[in-house]
């Protein structure tokens, strides 16, 4: 559905609280966290599962379409022999298997993660992308203001893999905050824009597009002070650990605006 933002000076709206996608279902829904780390909730209990079992699973949620047995085995025991990482994928289906036969399936050589499995990065990248898209509607808002949004994925796993969808979610979430953050300020809906560029800001405190969110924000809404200091903490802490000096896309924005 588009979302039509109607504008009002001054306004402060509350973005509409999202139900918590991580959260264990009563009714049984298996439900995937891999926001902040892994876990897997069953009936609305947390499971307990193998480092192997885990990583099987995480790869099979960061991949919609199923994947070859031979892929997966490759990816995830690819130091081993051919032989020794079939051995362990087995071994890692079997314990699955024992856990909830219905988590993994597997046909024809392939392999996929149930699609009744609710998964926590699948339904943040759905809103992110449908923001940056520019088709989203009020629970949108609600979802990628909810601090798990930018929480990073599986922190502490270090496999190629895992570094490459980190990094993929790393920047389509703080592309989305911008986005919204721009729409919002358009909208006169200054509150949650100044909360989306914050957010972004606190996921990338070096990223200079989300300072320059925050300062229209700020500037939009009247506050010079406010966009002169945040102009100014962005100036320090560029030269500090960057080296760099504000673009002059930062500068602009302030150019008019005495800064004494």
């Amino acid at each position: 559905m588009q979302l039509t933002l109607t504008p009002g000076p001054g306004r402060q709206d509350e973005a509409p609280r999202a139900r918590d996608p991580a959260a264990g279902d009563a009714g049984g829904e298996p439900r995937l966290t891999l926001l902040g780390g892994f876990g897997l909730h069953l009936g609305g209990k947390p499971a307990l599962m193998p480092p192997g079992a885990q990583r099987l699973i995480a790869l099979l949620a960061l991949h919609e379409e199923a994947l070859s047995r031979d892929y997966v085995a490759g990816v995830l025991w690819g130091d081993s022999t051919e032989a020794r990482a079939s051995g362990s994928l087995r071994s890692a289906l079997w314990k699955l298997r024992v856990v909830r036969p219905e988590i993994v399936w597997n046909r024809g050589g392939r392999l996929g993660l149930s699609p009744q499995v609710h998964v926590d990065v699948r339904h943040a990248t759905a809103l992110a992308r449908s923001v940056v898209t520019g088709c989203f509607g009020e629970e949108t808002i609600g979802g990628l203001l909810e601090p798990r949004f930018c929480h990073e994925l599986l922190p502490g796993w270090y496999d190629e893999w895992v570094l490459v969808e980190r990094e993929r979610h790393r920047q389509l979430s703080l592309h989305a905050l911008e986005s919204l953050c721009e729409h919002l300020t358009e909208a006169g809906r200054y509150g949650a824009a100044v909360l989306a560029a914050l957010a972004a800001v606190d996921r990338e405190p070096l990223r200079e597009s989300a300072h320059r969110a925050l300062v229209r924000v700020h500037l939009a809404e009247g506050n010079v002070w406010e966009a002169i200091r945040r102009y100014r903490w962005y100036e320090e802490i560029a030269a500090r650990d960057l080296g760099v000096e504000p673009s002059p896309m930062m500068r602009s924005l302030l150019s008019g605006v005495a800064t004494a």
